[in-house]
């Protein structure tokens, strides 16, 4: 089948509104509030006050609140680092890779994943911060000129850390930024009060839609696009030598930076269906976000868990054949088989064997099917990072120092917490900010309309007879 034939049977935007009623349907939420968006905005409000205060009770009191002891000295904390910075990982390549490949079914999720992927890297950083004991002294992280001569250790991946997520998350305020100008000119002129005019005015930055607006914005766009692509491999590329540069069993394997960013992309994509597919439903935006949407990303969903599931295989089969005892010990014994035993088949359940259901067109294409899927794989991607981190280090080189490790009502009060933070963030984009490219919409709007139009020409100009519906259009 060509690409037009799966335009025409298959279409991004099957009901083909006109501009202002694409602009109508995108700009609702800002100027009429949504009651059931209102009460999530509370609730997650409340989540976000509780996450505060669990925050603020560890830098008050140490983080000796926390599950954590010896040899267990990372375990929640780094967990949900890990957890959240694979998260964001989906809005860049959604938005600057696919965008590079020209993949015009990215138009209708890209600003979600952007804002998704700003907000996943705000919870992330907080979690090294609050690791650190005395958060005060984060700064000494930055490589600046320090006239105490307390110099970074540029040898340590913890500093790369701090140096990649920052470039990444700088990149991609730029990026979503650039991308929302013309929509909040948009904005501008459906404002229904001066106030609210002025204030997307001035974000804005005074567009006006000039020829001249366009070739610059497009050409700063695909600059940063350029420019996000290779952040997608690096940044989790560089957290996963947290671990790999460590000669701890069950850490030091060269497997982990691709394996690291097949997973950031997998648990990204899963997040993206998670907020896609309830506001969908609650916004009403089924001929915008539509069958065909959801099912590009279960496919890629289907990708990386097949790229995650192969590593899941190699990671064991590396222990076996090499000549690390510890190391096999923690792969084959501790693992599969220990105190932590259900969190590891879990994962392997939720991450390798669930997204098999996704060869089935069927599966791809059930709403309720790919939430529940998308939920059971955060899940199975939390359990993964946990498995990784404490199992590894409940079981060190040395019997007599192992222990178990259990969380406190601390670590649990911060994971939610974070998650409560992330929604709150997330409806309040959606509450007063272009939550979907308007802009994207509409020029794809134009492109199927000019491709419909040509495909009426070809065959009119073959002697067949046009549909009466598309004569009419």
């Amino acid at each position: 089948m060509s690409i037009a034939e799966l335009h025409r049977r298959d279409p991004l935007l099957p009901e083909k509104p006109g501009d202002a009623a694409l602009t109508a349907q995108v700009l609702a939420p800002l100027w009429t509030p949504h009651p059931v968006l209102g009460w999530l905005i509370l609730v997650s409000g409340c989540g976000s006050l509780v996450f505060a205060a669990a925050l603020i009770y560890t830098f008050i009191t140490g983080i000796g609140v926390w599950g954590n002891n010896v040899p267990v000295g990372w375990a929640f904390a780094i967990t949900n680092f890990v957890w959240w910075i694979g998260i964001g990982h989906a809005g860049t390549f959604i938005s600057a890779v696919l965008y590079l490949m020209q993949q015009e079914w990215r138009t209708s999720i890209n600003r979600i994943a952007e804002a998704m992927t700003l907000f996943a890297v705000a919870n992330a950083g907080l979690f090294p911060i609050a690791h650190l004991g005395r958060p005060w002294f984060f700064y000494w992280l930055v490589p600046y000129p320090a006239t105490m001569q307390v110099w970074p250790q540029f040898r340590s991946s913890l500093t790369w850390d701090i140096a990649a997520i920052s470039t990444y998350g700088t990149v991609s305020l730029l990026f979503w930024y650039l991308g929302l100008i013309p929509d909040l000119a948009s904005a501008r002129a459906s404002a229904p009060t001066l106030l609210r005019r002025r204030i997307y005015g001035f974000f804005a930055l005074g567009w006006r839609g000039a020829a001249s607006h366009w070739r610059s914005h497009r050409i700063a766009y695909l600059l940063l696009a350029g420019l996000a692509t290779p952040l997608v491999v690096s940044v989790h590329s560089i957290v996963s030598l947290d671990f790999s540069v460590a000669k701890q069993p069950g850490w030091h394997s060269t497997i982990f930076p691709p394996y690291f960013v097949a997973g950031a992309i997998f648990s990204g994509f899963a997040m993206v269906l998670t907020l896609v597919i309830p506001l969908r439903a609650l916004l009403k935006l089924h001929a915008v976000i539509t069958p065909r949407h959801l099912d590009n990303m279960a496919k890629v969903l289907l990708a990386t868990g097949s790229v995650v599931a192969y590593a899941y295989l190699v990671e064991p089969f590396i222990a076996w054949w090499g000549d690390d005892t510890y190391d096999r010990h923690v792969q084959l014994v501790s693992r599969p088989g220990h105190v932590f035993a259900w969190i590891y088949w879990a994962t392997v359940g939720c991450n390798a064997l669930l997204p098999q259901l996704l060869w089935f067109r069927r599966i791809r294409r059930s709403v309720i099917a790919l939430f529940a899927i998308s939920l059971l794989i955060q899940f199975g991607m939390w359990s993964e990072r946990f498995v990784i981190v404490v199992t590894s280090l409940q079981r060190d080189f040395i019997p007599g120092n192992w222990h178990s490790y259990s969380p406190t009502i601390i670590d649990f009060t911060l994971l939610i917490g974070s998650i409560s933070f992330f929604l709150f963030l997330f409806l309040l984009f959606v509450r007063w900010v272009p939550f979907l490219a308007l802009s994207e919409l509409k020029s794809l709007r134009r492109s199927a309309a000019k491709e419909e139009k040509e495909t009426v020409e070809e065959k009119t100009a073959d002697g067949e007879q046009a549909p009466v519906a598309v004569a009419a259009s």
